[in-house]
């Protein structure tokens, strides 16, 4: 299977090595026509606003929302600010809009203030350790699934085919979030 990490800006290679070790095929996209042949897309960590900018100036985010309802999509920090419906203190049309939720960027603290910490997972009782850059909040999960939690608030959620998380899983070496999203892509 196919799987796209969207490569504009941010810490994709790390994504794609993970989709490798779980035994599928990572694809590097840099250009709207790329995502005909995918199943699933990564929307990474990095710069949200640097990524939206790009994004939108290659007519990349138009074509992200009009595979929305048969890409399964996973963002990640800066990836989940983009998904989110709401973004406090942004405008109306910075994000995506394809979860429900409201975000707040940077809300667990500033790059000196990055941390790890054992999340709990819907699916697994042994605890994740997340790993928590700049990372945005979720204030309100809405309609979107909690699938993990940080002393009981969600960090990540499940909307559909499309996991938003405030953490970078891709950055430790358990691949279990990955392969959630990948079981998710192919029910």
């Amino acid at each position: 299977m196919k799987i796209g990490v969207l490569a504009l800006q941010g810490a994709f290679e790390a994504h794609a090595r993970m989709i490798a070790r779980l035994g599928h095929e990572p694809v590097f996209v840099r250009y709207p026509e790329q995502l005909s042949e995918l199943m699933g897309l990564i929307i990474p960590g990095g710069e949200s606003t640097a990524m939206r900018i790009i994004g939108r100036n290659l007519g990349m985010m138009e074509a992200i929302k009009a595979r929305a309802n048969d890409l399964g999509l996973m963002g990640t920090c800066a990836g989940m600010i983009l998904l989110a419906e709401e973004v406090e203190g942004e405008p109306e049309d910075f994000p995506l809009g394809l979860v429900p939720i409201r975000v707040a960027r940077n809300a667990f603290g500033r790059q000196t203030e990055s941390f790890e910490a054992p999340v709990r997972l819907c699916f697994d009782d042994k605890p994740f350790r997340a790993v928590f850059i700049r990372a945005p909040r979720i204030k309100d999960a809405g309609r979107a699934e909690p699938i993990a939690w940080l002393n009981g608030e969600p960090v990540a959620v499940r909307f559909g085919k499309i996991l938003a998380m405030s953490f970078h899983p891709e950055l430790t070496d358990d691949p279990r979030l990955h392969g959630f999203f990948l079981n998710l892509i192919e029910r």
